[in-house]
């Protein structure tokens, strides 16, 4: 066997496929210690799941490291939810203490920014969204907002900000594709901006209480609406791009195309020729193209926008649609009435 075959037999060569593992189980039964809230306040919120009344720097410093972190290399993998359909993520394994592993009935991986969940209404954890967020920026959020923004509080800074902006970025690239970092240095804050809102969720889960590099603990919440003009107008442009986007990929090119004809028709515009297909491509891909709009749904069928393209033609070759319309005629005026018009009558206050 030559050399050039050798060579060819190694490039040719399929690569195999990498398959997903069992979910691992993040721990056993009873290993994590379940330690009560410190009383901090007089009533207990259960809207909030805190005590009320107290002072609000209580329950910060109050606040323990948490006893388990997630290692998405480590732990994820697949479960029940990947047979029967759950697009929802364990919530404990994003906090990495799900005892479970493959016999969750929730997925082990990060979400995907790409599937679009049942209810809207819903993080990507299954739990219920709110109309407005709470007084501390905490718990699953709002619905009437997308956020992708998490204000980071507590850090231990030990350099410059962006060796600080170097650490955040380290620690939270794991739970998805991060858009910008902003560092407020001298002031332990840092907003980390997800590109999807999803990958904020779950980061926001698994870093709630954990630390970076100085044995700090986080105080993850949600941030507030930039105040940027800039970042505003830039919020606004790519929702509006996201909206365009999905009006688009659900509207049938043909009724565009008949939207198009119809206004050129009321315009007396001509509208350009489309690019047209060589005639041997032409024959092959025009009985196809017939068969596959058949079985389309629509508002008009493809006789009807068949009819619709043939009178456009018929109308833009007699120039019917330029043509300008008859000038109105002239009506006489009726002769004046020998009667008295109201003008003849004297007003009651000249008396």
């Amino acid at each position: 066997m030559s050399t050039t075959e050798a060579e060819t037999q190694v490039v040719t060569a399929p690569k195999k496929v990498k398959k997903m593992k069992p979910a691992r189980k993040q721990v056993k039964p009873g290993d994590v210690e379940k330690k009560e809230a410190p009383q901090t306040g007089k009533e207990y919120n259960i809207w909030y799941n805190k005590w009320a009344g107290g002072d609000r720097e209580d329950s910060y410093s109050n606040k323990t490291k948490s006893q388990t972190r997630c290692n998405i290399k480590r732990d994820a993998g697949l479960t029940r939810a990947n047979t029967t359909g759950v697009k929802y993520c364990c919530l404990f394994f994003a906090r990495g203490c799900c005892p479970y592993g493959w016999e969750c009935e929730y997925l082990h991986m990060l979400p995907d920014a790409s599937t679009a969940l049942p209810d809207t209404s819903k993080d990507c954890f299954a739990r219920d969204k709110f109309s407005d967020y709470r007084d501390d920026m905490g718990g699953v959020g709002s619905f009437q907002r997308q956020n992708r923004t998490l204000y980071i509080g507590r850090i231990k800074e030990t350099g410059t900000g962006p060796e600080t902006e170097e650490v955040v970025r380290r620690h939270f690239k794991e739970w998805g594709e991060i858009e910008k970092i902003r560092v407020l240095q001298y002031r332990s804050v840092a907003f980390v901006t997800y590109v999807s809102e999803f990958s904020a969720q779950f980061a926001k889960e698994a870093m709630a209480c954990q630390s970076l590099d100085n044995d700090e603990i986080l105080n993850v919440r949600w941030a507030t609406e930039d105040p940027n003009p800039t970042s505003k107008v830039a919020e606004k442009r790519r929702l509006e791009d996201m909206g365009r986007e999905a009006i688009q990929a659900r509207i049938d090119p043909r009724i565009v195309d008949a939207v198009r004809s119809i206004r050129a028709l009321e315009e007396g515009v001509e509208l350009e020729p489309e690019e047209e297909m060589p005639e041997e491509e032409d024959r092959g891909a025009k009985r196809p193209r017939l068969m596959e709009e058949s079985h389309r749904t629509g508002i008009l069928s493809a006789d009807a926008m068949e009819g619709l393209k043939y009178f456009a033609e018929i109308r833009r070759k007699t120039g019917l649609g330029s043509a300008a319309p008859p000038p109105p005629r002239a009506v006489a005026a009726p002769p004046p009435s020998g009667g008295l018009g109201l003008g003849d009558y004297a007003s009651d206050e000249e008396d």
